[in-house]
């Protein structure tokens, strides 16, 4: 049997500058939240309070573990139990973007060009977002009916359909509520009565302007069905000279381009915040959290910093990625 003790580093996620802040200023935060940050962050979720004690707990020994032993070597080494939780705790997240990548490169994507969409809402309607979480998913459907409904445009066949992965995101640069969506978009349609037997037409040139017109209309109807927002807010915005709403629309990424492909799976569905990015100041109970291109950077209170990570976590079971397309 080999040396284990030699060879065995266990992590030590509780010396990070992360865990430290969640562990000392947690509980503080579930006192204070209702009167210092819902009005700014929603109410406090119980379901946000589970997944801070899971991240506690992750991947430290005496919270649990596995003994992993190979039949053949007999070598073996102790396992921690993971937490699983999304966004809130890096490593589990990470090892799900990973394995989020290597799914849809090996198992979803077809071998055709496709596009990097992002749809963005103004910041006047992202507070309904907030408060209900439920209308992040009817977000995504009117990205992918806009999409579709727009590329079906672009194409002779009166039958075709596009192929999408759609992710949403609720996180800005400085963690601020900003709810969007991240559309990896196949650039063409499929068209036959079969997707095995299917052809594909690759879209023309395209003006976004049209695109957003299109999403902008598809968001109104929903938000206005839903009661959240009245015929008059939906007339002040469109007599603005700039609405807030935005399309992007990356380069074509060609068929074959696995590292390309990869690369924006995995980021599309990252993490919403990076631990690289952040300094936490015990003796101050701050964080100082840098901008993603290091320009600027940001200091927050740790309980307004914990706040605004709580409200980028999805509630038990919400689905935050969505494949749809043909067959």
């Amino acid at each position: 049997m080999p040396d284990i003790s030699s060879t065995y580093r266990p992590r030590k996620p509780e010396e990070s500058q992360y865990y430290q802040c969640v562990e000392d200023h947690f509980e503080t935060l579930e006192q204070v939240y209702d009167d210092r940050f819902a009005k700014q962050y929603g109410f406090f979720r119980p379901y946000v309070k589970q997944v801070i004690h899971r991240f506690l707990d992750c991947a430290i020994l005496h919270n649990g573990f596995a003994r992993v032993k190979c039949g053949e070597c007999g070598h073996e080494y102790l396992l921690a139990f993971s937490c699983k939780r999304r966004h809130f705790c890096p490593r589990c997240h990470q090892k799900r973007v990973v394995e989020f990548g290597e799914w849809l490169s090996e198992e979803v994507l077809k071998a055709v060009p496709h596009r990097h969409f992002v749809f963005s809402t103004p910041k006047i309607l992202r507070r309904y977002f907030l408060y209900d979480r439920k209308l992040l998913s009817d977000l995504s459907r009117c990205g992918w009916e806009s999409l579709k409904t727009f590329l079906q445009g672009t194409v002779p066949e009166g039958n075709a359909v596009p192929g999408a992965v759609i992710a949403i995101q609720t996180f800005g640069d400085f963690l601020g509520f900003n709810p969007h969506l991240h559309i990896l978009c196949t650039d063409g349609c499929f068209y036959g009565n079969s997707p095995a037997g299917a052809g594909f037409h690759v879209a023309p040139l395209f003006e976004l302007k049209h695109l957003e017109e299109i999403f902008r209309h598809k968001v109104f109807k929903m938000l206005l069905s839903k009661g959240k927002i009245t015929q008059d807010l939906v007339e002040m915005l469109m007599s603005w000279r700039h609405s807030g709403f935005n399309v992007f629309c990356g380069s074509r990424i060609q068929p074959g381009d696995e590292n390309a492909m990869g690369n924006l799976a995995r980021y599309i569905i990252r993490a919403s915040f990076s631990q690289e990015r952040m300094t936490y100041i015990p003796d101050d109970s701050e964080v100082i959290y840098q901008s993603k291109d290091g320009k600027e950077e940001k200091v927050f209170d740790a309980l307004e910093w914990l706040a605004a990570m709580c409200s980028h976590v999805p509630n038990n079971g919400e689905q935050m990625t969505e494949e749809t397309g043909p067959g």
